[in-house]
């Protein structure tokens, strides 16, 4: 019998990964899935075959009832208030397969407080878009002990991911460390993007001739930023791709690891003071491709490109 899977977290990145758990990952039971906001479990099973989701009320229900525990929450506080509720019951022998985007100091801590109750700890942070998730061609990072990394690597390449990072044997620090370092990547992206824009038009370019140099020798995410930022999508949308508090969070992390190792990160910092001042003009529904918005204010020109 295949093990039974808990799912917990329902955001952006969630729900395309647990749907490719139903799809994909061969289970032989429903999976058990739970969301603060209940209605959201509810639409996730609504869009899947009937049978292949089991709500479940409390996370005591859900963690009852399975074998290995997934998390991928919005940061370290909710996190660790997940890990409190999951060890309020018996864990021993189960999995916990963290894949929330936190500090590794948090990281570690969790997993101490996991084995200490007897299960099993993998750090397992995804690289990814949201549509990347719905896709299943996020990059998964894996670091624990072997064993463990091996019992959740089934439900990783191939399933919600297209490859896989195998740091087995490694600290579990080592997996957000990458994470937080990778996702500087996509902060001083969406930066570059968003300044090159201005000066496009600032300068009588014009941003479609830049547009379609981007399209041509980054294409992927760099076009898919692009194309955001030029089709307005970055103020137009209802809800964010990946939100200013989130981005700030992750920008906030990694000058603090860097800090530490005695690094600099000046386009971070960059990026990050965009970030503050999209915070502040559009509030917690900003969205990071609306850096965008910040630097055209900064350089005369209205936050919404009409």
């Amino acid at each position: 019998m295949a093990p039974r899977l808990f799912w917990i977290g329902l955001g952006n990145m969630g729900r395309g990964m647990s749907a490719n758990i139903v799809e994909k990952a061969n289970l032989d039971q429903p999976l058990l899935i739970y969301n603060r906001t209940k209605q959201r479990c509810i639409e996730l099973s609504e869009k899947l075959p009937p049978g292949k989701t089991e709500i479940v009320e409390s996370v005591a229900e859900g963690v009852s009832k399975a074998d290995i525990i997934f998390n991928i929450l919005s940061n370290d506080a909710v996190v660790e208030a997940s890990i409190d509720e999951i060890l309020k019951n018996d864990v021993k022998g189960k999995l916990i397969v963290e894949c929330s985007t936190i500090h590794p100091d948090t990281t570690e801590k969790i997993a101490q407080q996991v084995e200490d109750a007897g299960a099993q700890f993998v750090a397992a942070p995804v690289f990814g878009a949201p549509a990347m998730a719905d896709a299943g061609q996020l990059v998964g990072v894996l670091a624990g002990p072997k064993a463990s990394v091996d019992r959740a690597r089934p439900y990783f390449k191939g399933v919600t991911s297209k490859t896989e990072i195998n740091m087995s044997d490694e600290p579990y620090r080592k997996a957000l460390t990458l994470k937080l370092i990778g996702n500087t990547f996509i902060l001083n992206m969406v930066e570059q993007i968003a300044e090159g824009h201005v000066l496009a038009e600032k300068s009588g370019l014009g941003t479609h001739y830049l547009h379609e140099w981007i399209e041509g020798m980054f294409p992927g995410p760099y076009a898919a930023y692009s194309t955001r930022m030029l089709t307005g999508d970055y103020y137009k949308r209802d809800y964010p791709l990946f939100t200013v508090d989130l981005a700030r969070k992750d920008a906030g992390h990694a000058m603090r690891l860097a800090k530490e190792a005695g690094v600099k990160l000046r386009n971070v910092e960059t990026g990050d003071a965009h970030l503050a001042e999209l915070r502040a003009h559009v509030g917690e529904k900003g969205d990071i491709a609306g850096i965008y918005g910040a630097v055209r204010m900064e350089n005369g020109l209205p936050y919404e490109n009409e």
